[in-house]
């Protein structure tokens, strides 16, 4: 514990007592960074996002040209190519948006004595600073290795979409995840009915592709739906049942106790969605 302009300044990782709105007159050189699109410079991060968007435009690409296309019922193709593709649209742009937007991060090297002096702290008032990126921790933030910044409300580093999710892009992670559950259910039924028809036509006109290499298609896109499906609707139900929670996820493994008033789970839906129930909350684009 260091003495420092009349308060205690300890060096810890987490229960700090900052307010969320506590603000910081940064450098020029981070104000320059936080024009600046948000990027995390990790390479197992962005493997990751590489493969998610190689793997929802190999499903796009097997229900459009195997499926789809090679169909006779006319209708039975647009409807589905149409909703097949809106939802991969809305996926893909809730992945970018999570990725590229900033989930949160706590102002590298504030922990100055100038903005100790900001503060106005009164006598004897602790606060808390991370040691690996000195900056004074507001509540609920908690150091990523990864990102090397804290996040406020960080609930965990997710490598699919090579970011922290935390207070403000979690809401673009949720969208991510159910429109990924929502795709992967779509091409595991699409799936389903061509295999039917291969079958009751023995696999003539079945598609313009050879029967060995639409089965071997079709397979992979099943063992890709039910993957993706599973992984992505346990992660949305945790994603919905930490928020209606008000509680991270670093939270309920670290079991730390709540200094926070915690929200109703109405309450909680509308600040990370915000505002009333609308449209608005599933559009990534909003």
């Amino acid at each position: 514990i260091m003495q420092s302009s009349g308060h205690r300044f300890r060096d810890v990782e987490h229960h700090p007592l900052l307010a969320e709105n506590d603000s910081y007159d940064s450098s020029s050189s981070e104000a320059d960074m936080a024009e600046r699109v948000w990027f995390i410079r990790d390479g197992c991060g962005m493997v990751c996002a590489i493969m998610t968007w190689l793997l929802v435009v190999y499903a796009d690409f097997v229900v459009t040209f195997v499926m789809l296309l090679p169909s006779k019922d006319f209708w039975y193709s647009v409807i589905n190519g149409v909703l097949f593709n809106c939802l991969a649209v809305l996926a893909l742009s809730s992945h970018l948006r999570t990725m590229l937007t900033d989930p949160g991060a706590v102002p590298k090297g504030n922990a100055t004595k100038e903005y100790m002096d900001n503060l106005q702290l009164k006598p004897g008032e602790v606060i808390y600073k991370c040691p690996k990126c000195c900056s004074i921790k507001p509540e609920r933030a908690h150091h990523c290795s990864i990102c090397k910044r804290c996040i406020r409300k960080m609930d965990h580093h997710c490598p699919w979409v090579n970011n922290c999710v935390g207070e403000k892009n979690q809401r673009f992670f949720v969208l991510f995840t159910m429109y990924i559950a929502l795709i992967s259910a779509h091409a595991l039924i699409l799936c389903g009915f061509q295999f039917f028809s291969c079958v009751r036509g023995q696999w003539t006109e079945c598609s313009d592709f050879s029967p060995p290499v639409t089965v071997i298609l079709m397979i992979f896109l099943c063992l890709e739906g039910f993957l993706f499906l599973t992984f992505t609707a346990v992660m949305f139900g945790t994603q919905i049942h930490s928020i209606c929670n008000d509680e991270t996820e670093i939270e309920r493994l670290k079991s730390e106790k709540p200094t926070w008033e915690r929200r109703l789970r109405w309450e909680g839906m509308k600040s990370v969605f915000g505002g009333q129930p609308s449209l608005l909350w599933i559009n990534p684009f909003a």
